[in-house]
């Protein structure tokens, strides 16, 4: 058997159709970053798929990332990084820009509490 050569592309949609499975596109996607503990791998305009088998979804993530130090761009009190979870809920929780809610908790000393206290009194 010849692996997957001969089939029609719409044979193959009707067949992962029977199965259950569903591909589409992900549109107008500009960044997907992908973050670790020490690294970030940041995606400018990829392309973006979806698989859904069974409920469950899988992403497919294609282009050329771009490697960078993680939390590097908010550098806290001391040069240390702020953690990207911190500066989020401070952003959830205010409505604040990202620029503001590191400037908050870098006067707060890294506080999340602090700085949403802070923002939202100011």
């Amino acid at each position: 058997m010849s692996g997957m050569r001969g089939i029609n592309p719409r044979q193959m949609k009707q067949a992962m159709k029977k199965m259950g499975i569903r591909n589409s596109e992900l549109n107008d996607v500009f960044e997907v970053v992908i973050r670790m503990p020490n690294e970030e791998l940041v995606f400018k305009y990829p392309e973006v798929s979806i698989m859904e088998v069974q409920g469950s979804k899988t992403y497919q993530i294609t282009g050329e990332p771009e490697s960078r130090a993680a939390g590097a761009a908010d550098a806290g009190e001391g040069g240390a990084a702020m953690p990207a979870e911190d500066i989020e809920l401070v952003m959830s929780q205010t409505g604040c820009d990202r620029a503001t809610a590191v400037n908050a908790l870098q006067e707060c000393n890294g506080q999340p509490a602090e700085a949403i206290i802070k923002i939202m009194t100011a």
